[in-house]
């Protein structure tokens, strides 16, 4: 990421360089969960499930930092991608109830993918504690506390592992499961808690959950401008 100016452009623009999401998600492998049905996202618990209070101040920092208001979207913390990332540590993807944890921890090659004994919000919680330690040490103030101009360097030199964190975690090990959160946050279904009022797949012109593509396709082949009004899974309940 040149300069990483970690704006939505960026973001997503650097997933489909690396072909999209997939190519993350040999760090921390997803699982195929049943979609939670409209009655059980309308009764999320109100505020963070996983995320300590310090914890979440980082964590509202880099998506605000990551995805800030502009033209194109509310902020990262007014779409919804805080909650997002809380409720999916929280949820059996954080728990790595789907990842092998047997060893041995030796360090890989980077096509081996992820190699530590943590699960991802094991990750999570040491990686911000470790981050803002090195921002204290470095910038004298955590993360949330520290310039945008710092924030940026420091994520810059974690997403290159220039940064060796404490405990030996490798920065861009970190900075792998946060890109890939911040990513998915933005583009879920509404109903994970990310993507609010389905603002990302709007600016992309996705269509949702409904596969009408190929009558939309028909309708604007002749140079009009396509503008999506996308169905979650929260639409069709």
């Amino acid at each position: 990421m040149p300069q990483i100016k970690l704006g939505r452009r960026e973001l997503i623009a650097g997933a489909i360089g690396a072909g999209s999401i997939q190519a993350l998600t040999p760090a921390i492998p997803s699982q195929a969960q049943s979609p939670p049905t409209a009655a059980a996202a309308t009764n999320l618990p109100a505020g963070y499930v996983f995320l300590k209070p310090n914890e979440a101040a980082f964590v509202e920092a880099l998506v605000d930092h990551m995805v800030p208001e502009d033209e194109l979207t509310p902020s990262g913390t007014d779409i919804g991608l805080a909650t997002f990332i809380d409720r999916a540590l929280a949820g059996s993807w954080g728990k790595g109830d789907r990842l092998y944890n047997q060893g041995p921890w030796k360090l890989g090659t980077p096509n081996q993918g992820y190699q530590l004994p943590l699960t991802p919000s094991e990750l999570y919680r040491t990686g911000i504690a470790a981050s803002n330690a090195y921002c204290r040490k470095i910038y004298n103030g955590s993360f949330d506390d520290i310039a945008a101009a710092q924030k940026e360097a420091f994520l810059k030199d974690l997403s290159v592992n220039k940064i060796k964190l404490d405990g030996g975690i490798p920065g861009n090990a970190f900075f792998d499961v946060v890109y890939q959160t911040v990513i998915e946050g933005m583009f879920a279904d509404p109903i994970y808690g990310g993507n609010k009022n389905k603002v990302c797949w709007k600016m992309i012109g996705f269509p949702g959950v409904m596969a009408n593509n190929a009558e939309n396709i028909k309708k604007y082949n002749d140079g009009r401008i396509f503008t999506a009004d996308p169905i979650s899974i929260a639409d069709m309940s």
